[in-house]
């Protein structure tokens, strides 16, 4: 199986690598350049060499992101010096700044001590357990990788799973182990969804939100989670009862030794000097971001601590995040060994930093301010004229069933750098608040369950060898289909109360682009 899938990766890879060069040149030779925009048709050529290289892997994403630092001056779209910076801003720092924090918490296992406090609450049933592992790495989720979180997951899932099929029996055994690890994959991706740093795509659109609409409010961390994080929640106890209550029930013919997690916790220890310090920080930093600016909620208003600064329109989440992270480096620990001296975090951390994402993620910014740039998103507002009128409901929908079917197959980060520049221009077309179009397609790009290349929390589960590709179909394409529901009734009902959003009027700030 494992050979099998490689080859058509391959296959898929060498076709990309040949199709994309292709396209490139027939859109150089096809598209008429337009008087007012000259540089159109090469910026046109580009976004289809980048699509196609980033949906088919030809090349490492983070090598393909690369390209506008090269093509963009080649050919006359925007100078290096101008290019370079696009890869680098706040955002990036909100990202790194976070992450940071993230591999403190890994680094003094304050995360596998959170997770294993909140297991052990939930009792010692089959289903409370599950529920348990599920909330833990949903929490874990919005504020470090999602990846990260359920690489550390499964394996103390495994170790259940074993001591049961010891006990019972792998056949036994089997329903309770696709639960569990269904969940920690479905949840890690929709507890990432909640937070703006929870996973990348979030981070995507607010950056590509901005260059696409700078005249428009600001996306804050406060109002994504308020927008959010009820959906995830909702998810979330969903997923799980459809797992544990109608698809693949535990079953009461098994018990789990409570024991078993209660020595895994003491095995951490008494809480030491280091994880406090990092619990303080990662607490106090959560806080400062979402009450960073003031938050109306309808009968109050609570103010937003940066309004008592001197200057407060200088601060952001990535203001936030790099100056909390600053603080672990000069704490020092209390270690006595070798290990364990010097500071909170040191100068190792910045080895761990995934730098493959904070290109793609300066790819996708560069892309979209090309795009700008050049007229080619008004080209491509032009093409959508047609749309003008379309009830937003339909559209939403079919924009989030879109963009969750592309995630089955591509990374989600890729996908959404190429949609949402593109998204921005059909809002535009339909005179309808772009938000309505770039928020649903952000969520959804999370929100793909139903194959093992989907995400990677499904890659990791699906590598245990607890669940077959059966199993994981059946699961994710009822959870598919009820979180594009989701998504649209809470975008569309719950947008005019977070974010403003009137279905039925243009805003003005979409027009000064």
């Amino acid at each position: 199986m494992k050979n099998e899938s490689s080859n058509k990766n391959g296959l898929v890879s060498t076709a990309g690598l040949i199709l994309g060069p292709l396209c490139f040149i027939g859109a150089l030779l096809f598209i008429e350049p337009e008087t007012d925009h000259p540089h159109m048709a090469k910026m046109a050529a580009i976004t289809l060499l980048m699509a196609i290289w980033w949906m088919t892997e030809a090349i490492p994403l983070a090598a393909t992101a690369l390209m506008p630092l090269a093509l963009f001056p080649l050919l006359g779209i925007m100078g290096g010096k101008a290019v370079a910076p696009i890869y680098m801003n706040r955002i990036i720092f909100l990202f790194v700044g976070g992450f940071l924090i993230a591999i403190a918490m890994e680094k003094w296992a304050l995360n596998r001590r959170i997770a294993l406090w909140i297991i052990r609450l939930v009792g010692s049933k089959p289903s409370r357990i599950i529920m348990g592992y599920m909330g833990a790495t949903a929490f874990l989720s919005m504020w470090i990788s999602n990846t990260a979180t359920v690489v550390m997951m499964v394996p103390m899932g495994l170790a259940i799973i074993l001591k049961l099929e010891e006990e019972f029996g792998k056949k036994e055994t089997h329903q309770f182990s696709v639960c569990l690890m269904l969940g920690l994959a479905y949840s890690a991706s929709l507890g990432g969804a909640a937070t703006l740093i929870g996973t990348p795509p979030n981070l995507s659109f607010t950056r590509i939100f901005e260059i696409s609409f700078p005249h428009a409010p600001t996306v804050t961390f406060a109002n994504w989670m308020m927008m959010v994080l009820p959906l995830s929640v909702f998810l979330i106890i969903l997923t799980w009862f459809l797992l544990t209550k109608l698809l693949y029930r535990p079953g009461n013919g098994i018990k789990i030794d409570k024991n078993l997690i209660n020595e895994e916790y003491r095995k951490l220890g008494p809480i030491g000097f280091e994880e406090t310090v990092v619990l303080a920080v990662s607490a106090t930093t959560a806080c400062l971001w979402i009450f960073r600016v003031k938050i109306p909620l309808g009968f109050i208003t609570i103010p937003g601590w940066s309004e008592f600064l001197p200057y407060p329109h200088f601060i952001d989440d990535g203001t936030v995040a790099i100056t909390m992270a600053l603080l672990l480096f000069f704490i020092p620990t209390k270690g006595t060994n070798s290990n364990n001296s010097g500071s909170i975090l040191e100068m190792d951390c910045f080895q761990k930093l995934p730098w493959h994402i904070i290109i793609l993620f300066g790819g996708g910014f560069a892309l979209a301010q090309g795009i700008q740039n050049t007229g080619l998103s008004e080209f491509i507002a032009r093409k959508f004229d047609v749309l003008a009128g379309t009830p937003p409901l339909f559209v939403i929908m079919a924009v989030s069933a879109t963009i969750t079917m592309l995630t089955e197959l591509t990374s989600n980060t890729a996908t959404t750098e190429i949609t949402l520049p593109i998204l921005a221009s059909v809002a535009v077309a339909m005179k309808a608040n772009p938000l309505l179009l770039m928020i649903p397609a952000t969520i959804s790009a999370s929100f793909a369950f139903m194959m093992p290349v989907a995400t990677p929390p499904n890659a990791i589960v699906f590598g245990s060898g607890r669940v077959r590709i059966g199993e994981m179909v059946r699961a994710g394409i009822i959870l598919n289909v009820v979180s594009v529901v989701s998504v649209t009734f809470v975008v569309y009902f719950m947008g005019s109360w977070v974010f403003g959003i009137d279905a039925g009027v243009f805003p003005e700030w979409a027009l000064k682009r």
